[in-house]
């Protein structure tokens, strides 16, 4: 296990605005070990564009400290950081080639002619950009100034990179393909990188770990596949990927890694969670749609109402009334199973493994 190398220890930000105050981080502590990427996610004014400022020095803290390799940054100025940042609007000089701003950054520091242009040739090969460097950035296609302004943060070796929203200019075709690129390369370069984006399915395909913030607290930290099979609260079971929540009960009958729970006078056994539940206590059911089959009538299973049909190709999405719910269902090649009509009465069985058990919150 490598060591903590980024550390964000009780950090917090408060704007003043007006006569009032808003805190946009509130006492958060990450642990970044070397070499791994991690995403923060979150909606809109969750906090985390005003951390990943406060690492990169933009933003002062107002409480709180910022380790770097075991040191405090606090104190030291943005350009004096070990970090570097690729921005989302990619900030690349028009005026310059692409060579030229790749290597801005080295000749700011000073550095000879000779070892820029070795450096900035060495980066171009690594990123996928050899023959372009004496191109304009407007003659550039918007995934290429994507890699410009990657390579000119990469030319600098930083200790930290850090990524604000890099993606977000890009059409839905070259988003993916470029996470994967950068997925791969910081994979390669082994760089302690962190990654702010809103959308879930780029923090799940790029991280190592996802931070999920809310209000400028942090609500769970952990893998993708942490994150989303067995989330801590009903916030981030919502936020990531697609969720049904059906309300239960819990019998009282366990086993050493399942529990029995009552769903609309259905038994059925779930994962048993970490956390502890007594006999009847209420929680929630989480079930994402490909945990949930449907299949015709029967008098010995939960029975729903088909309300809306939607066929996508690979597959067949149902929402089906379950007593009060309305639950999402998934189900994969179509053309090899059965289909239901709009209004027709169905059994909706529960893929027992695939359920996680939350404390009850009401909607």
């Amino acid at each position: 296990m490598k060591a903590d190398y980024l550390v964000l220890a009780n950090l917090s930000k408060t704007f003043a605005s007006g006569h009032a105050e808003i805190t946009a981080v509130d006492g958060i502590t990450i642990n970044v070990r070397q070499g791994e990427l991690v995403t923060l996610l979150g909606p809109s004014g969750c906090g985390k564009t005003t951390t990943l400022r406060m690492i990169a020095g933009f933003e002062l803290p107002t409480s709180g400290d910022i380790l770097i390799d075991g040191e405090s940054i606090i104190a030291t100025p943005p350009n004096k950081r070990p970090t570097t940042m690729v921005f989302q609007n990619y900030a690349l000089f028009p005026h310059m080639s692409v060579a030229e701003n790749i290597g801005y950054g080295l000749k700011i520091h000073k550095k000879s002619p000779g070892t820029i242009r070795e450096r900035t040739e060495e980066i171009m090969r690594l990123v996928g950009l050899s023959g372009l460097e004496k191109r304009s950035p407007a003659q550039l296609s918007g995934g290429q100034q994507q890699r410009v302004s990657l390579a000119r943060s990469l030319i600098m070796e930083p200790k930290v990179l850090l990524f604000d929203e890099p993606l977000s200019n890009l059409d839905a075709k070259l988003r993916v393909s470029t996470r994967l690129e950068i997925r791969k390369l910081q994979h390669r370069l082994q760089i302690t990188t962190v990654y702010v984006t809103h959308d879930q399915e780029e923090a799940m395909t790029l991280s190592d770990r996802v931070v999920i913030m809310n209000e400028g607290r942090i609500q769970q930290v952990g893998t993708p596949q942490v994150i989303y099979a067995r989330p801590d609260n009903r916030f981030v079971a919502d936020f990531i990927g697609k969720a049904n929540f059906l309300e239960g009960r819990i019998t009282g009958k366990m086993e050493a890694d399942r529990i029995e729970v009552d769903i609309l006078g259905q038994k059925i056994k779930a994962p048993r969670p970490e956390r502890s539940f007594a006999r009847g206590d209420r929680v929630l059911i989480l079930a994402r749609p490909e945990a949930i089959e449907l299949g015709p009538k029967t008098t010995a299973s939960l029975t729903g109402t088909v309300q809306e049909t939607v066929y996508l190709g690979s597959e067949m999405i149902y929402e089906v009334k379950l007593g009060s719910s309305i639950l999402t269902v998934e189900l994969t090649n179509p053309q090899e199973q059965r289909g239901f009509d709009k209004g027709e009465e169905v059994s909706v069985r529960l893929k027992e493994r695939s359920l996680h058990l939350l404390p009850y919150e009401e909607n």
